[in-house]
């Protein structure tokens, strides 16, 4: 792995648990299999709905993202509301990322093109259904290919489209400050002269404790995917909350760093009235 790629402190073993109330492992179980099925039924979709005007096929990615999350027993809290299309440059939206629950959660309030690692086009089945749904894929071990990512992303923006980026670059368990922006994708931004709408992604349990619940959703390190599935569908009353902030017009600091560091706080700027037991150490 290059040296130059984030790193998270968090790991499967000290962050990747729960201990709050949990469903038992019936129903549990009918929801993993509820939200397999929805998630495939979705991507294969995909295809056709590409056939529809943007504004329906928006409407039916929120609808089916709401639904995957609810079919995995998790609830949604939005706070706020996306920009909506308009003349000119798209948005880039970007968030901190805490889980593989990030991706429909963010797509069932702001649905755009995903900007993804390479890997993921190699998945069968969902690999080439999600380069034909619009993802923009980075190789994220050849720094030299950066370049390329940041045009197709001002690429993209210029053409009017929305896009959904984690500029963290790796997951966080969400009990912390997260990870530093990086601020490759804010060039893009400020090339396609497009606004940045920040969004702050937290988990809650059914008490309405967040650090609590961060713990069930993350997925961190090493974590499989299976293991990670079965925490969220046993975790009861999970809630996963997204705030949409006002978006900031590229123009409105100078260069690429500044904007990322003020998305980066902009979207943690209620970090510090997290619960004392949510913090690394």
């Amino acid at each position: 792995m290059s040296t130059w790629l984030p790193v998270s402190p968090c790991t499967p073993p000290g962050c990747a648990t729960h201990d709050g109330a949990a469903r038992h492992p019936v129903p549990a179980a009918a929801l993993l299999l509820a939200g397999c099925a929805l998630t495939l039924t979705g991507a294969l979709c995909a295809p056709p709905a590409l056939l529809l005007g943007r504004v329906r096929r928006e409407r039916l990615t929120r609808a089916w993202a709401h639904g995957v999350l609810r079919a995995f027993g998790v609830r949604m809290h939005v706070v706020g509301r996306p920009e909506g299309h308009r003349d000119g440059p798209g948005v880039l939206v970007v968030a901190n990322h805490v889980s593989w629950l990030d991706i429909p959660l963010v797509a069932a309030v702001c649905p755009g093109r995903m900007l993804a690692k390479s890997d993921i086009r190699n998945w069968p089945l969902l690999g080439p259904l999600a380069a034909l749904g619009g993802t923009l894929f980075v190789e994220r071990e050849r720094l030299r290919a950066l370049p390329a990512t940041v045009q197709a992303l001002a690429s993209a923006l210029r053409g009017g489209a929305r896009v959904v980026v984690f500029p963290e670059g790796s997951t966080w368990c969400g009990r912390g400050p997260g990870g530093r922006f990086r601020p490759a994708a804010f060039q893009a931004a400020i090339d396609a002269e497009a606004a940045v709408q920040p969004v702050r992604i937290r988990y809650r349990d059914a008490a309405g404790v967040r650090g609590a619940a961060a713990g069930a959703a993350a997925f961190v390190g090493d974590d499989p995917l299976a293991v990670s599935l079965w925490r969220v569908v046993r975790a009861a009353g999970l809630t996963a909350e997204i705030h949409v902030m006002p978006p900031i017009p590229a123009s409105s600091v100078h260069g690429r760093r500044a904007l990322a560091g003020l998305a980066q706080s902009t979207v943690a700027s209620d970090s510090a009235n997290l619960p004392a037991e949510s913090v690394h150490h």
